[in-house]
């Protein structure tokens, strides 16, 4: 996959086929106007005359049009180039979003961007896409604009979305809620964590239950709620269970959010190494404990319901 980093640097010799949006978590609903996309690409239906073209924006356009400073995305940039280009996609752009880019109208985006620069011969676009200054143009406009510039505009028709019935919204709130499962079935894929491992206060292997301690790469990151959860990893090619836990660590009175993660049959030097934490299962809400050796006896409990879930687990994905 060919990455962009603004429209004014897209170069492509053949026509493009386009869909745009901020794609926050390349969700099931995502993926299925993603790989519309890709079949419209495919050398067998298209004789190799198009390329597949995805516009995304940084940052989320919310946090420059409401001032949302807050807004909790599911992934980071170079998460979701790793999503799309799972998923087949040729061509990137992602585009720096400012008040600058917010301004300008309908027609100037579809002339000067869509038509000018990207060379569209089709843009495949939900029923309920608004675009240009304010927002005032929806997929009425966008016919015209097709039928004035001479590009298709094909529609993922509402029915086809509640198929679906997913959202970036739902997502979020069911990962703040710990629920999990819901989560992940929204996604199409386990909701997965990045950072690299630095080190922290090291209690952990004071009572035998070491930790890699997770450092997040962008603030913006959604964390999940605080808790413990069960978890995976690839280290050295070989999948890894383990346990999380996300909080303030209020048994030791810690200070500052912490997202500490114990490997089981694993005993190795992660430090300032970058990781990818998939979260599999939410096991309890964070809890104080009267002493540290009350929160150790809690902690190989959580470890005797993760063994069982992963035994679960693993069974599930040899069946598939």
């Amino acid at each position: 996959m060919k990455i962009f980093n603004s429209i004014n640097e897209f170069y492509c010799s053949k026509k493009t086929i386009l869909t745009l949006g901020t794609f926050d978590g390349v969700h099931l609903g995502h993926r299925k106007i993603v790989e519309k996309l890709t079949q419209n690409t495919n050398p067998h239906t298209s004789g190799e005359k198009y390329e597949s073209l995805v516009l995304t924006f940084y940052p989320h356009p919310r946090m420059v049009l409401q001032g949302e400073s807050e807004v909790k995305i599911l992934n980071t940039i170079s998460e979701k180039i790793d999503l799309l280009a799972s998923i087949g996609v040729q061509n990137l752009v992602i585009h720096p979003f400012d008040t600058a880019f917010s301004q300008l109208t309908a027609e100037e985006f579809v002339k000067t961007v869509l038509v000018d620069r990207f060379h569209i011969q089709k843009i495949i676009i939900g029923h309920d896409h608004r675009f240009g200054r304010n927002r005032t143009a929806d997929i009425d406009d966008l016919i015209v604009f097709g039928k004035q510039y001479n590009f298709e505009v094909e529609q993922i028709s509402v029915q086809e979305i509640e198929e679906v019935s997913i959202s970036s919204t739902k997502i979020r709130k069911a990962l703040m809620e710990g629920n999990i499962g819901l989560a992940n079935d929204y996604l199409g894929y386990e909701y997965f964590i990045t950072g690299i491992v630095t080190k922290g206060k090291q209690l952990g292997r004071t009572i035998g239950i070491p930790t890699a301690n997770l450092q997040i790469e962008e603030n913006s990151k959604l964390i999940p709620a605080q808790g413990v959860y069960v978890v995976k990893s690839i280290i050295h090619d070989k999948v890894v269970f383990g346990m999380m836990n996300i909080g303030f660590n209020p048994t030791v009175a810690g200070d500052k959010l912490a997202i500490e993660v114990h490997y089981f049959d694993f005993d190795g030097d992660l430090y300032d190494q970058e990781i990818r934490v998939s979260v599999l299962k939410h096991l309890r809400s964070e809890q104080k404990f009267d002493s540290v050796a009350l929160l150790k006896i809690q902690l190989e409990k959580d470890k005797e319901s993760s063994l069982a879930f992963i035994k679960k687990y693993n069974t599930s994905q040899n069946q598939k």
